[in-house]
């Protein structure tokens, strides 16, 4: 049995996100799904694992982490031998990948997952979508997507040459706008647009994708 692994949902951004660093790191790890339909995030065995009651968890051995941007640093980190490197070595280097996760979280992802909620949740469950929080989300997120267009004019990923967990942690909510009406956003700046592609087709990410039923 694996040492390592992952419980959480298949269609759960966040646990695309954990799936995606494990599978760059060509990972042999074991996926419990949690039936979130049926309410096993909130109930044990689950909330052992995460109090919150959120997916997803991890196991590696004797550790237990929760929150994928906290599993993905640590993947990075404990395994930098193998797969692709996902950090640098390098202070000055790994600075700006520090950053970009930051931007990531606190800026792109406030934007970003809004609209996922409004245009991916909300109808799944037959919800009506609020057209007000979708133009305000697609204004702020058009904004933030221009300082990625001329960042990334100058450069072929977020953080320099190499694609990092700056480049990987955008992709859950990326998968899921490019089936609405927000993939303007993306499609619309060259420079994006060719980043987008690019991230999406890694053979990683299909392995992810390749999780859902």
């Amino acid at each position: 049995m694996a040492a390592i692994k992952l419980h959480g949902n298949p269609f759960s951004t966040a646990t695309m996100r954990a799936c995606a660093s494990l599978h760059e790191k060509e990972l042999h790890f074991e996926f419990v799904v949690i039936d979130m339909k049926n309410g096993e995030h909130k109930k044990e065995p689950f909330i052992l694992l995460n109090p919150f009651g959120q997916v997803p968890a991890f196991e590696d051995g004797d550790l237990k982490l929760f929150e994928s941007r906290a599993i993905s640093h640590y993947v990075a980190d404990a395994y930098g031998d193998k797969g692709t490197r996902l950090i640098c070595n390098e202070p000055k280097k790994m600075a700006i990948v520090r950053m970009w996760l930051e931007i990531e979280s606190q800026r792109y992802d406030q934007a970003a997952s809004r609209l996922v909620w409004e245009l991916k949740v909300k109808p799944m469950y037959g919800l009506p979508t609020d057209p007000a929080a979708v133009e305000e989300s697609e204004t702020k997120l058009g904004a933030i997507l221009d300082f990625y267009e001329k960042t990334l004019s100058q450069s072929k990923y977020l953080a320099g040459e190499c694609f990092t967990l700056a480049d990987l942690h955008h992709l859950p909510t990326i998968h899921n706008l490019m089936s609405t009406q927000s993939k303007k956003l993306f499609e619309s700046r060259t420079h994006v647009s060719a980043w987008v592609t690019d991230i999406t087709a890694r053979p990683a990410w299909s392995k992810v994708l390749a999780m859902q039923p």
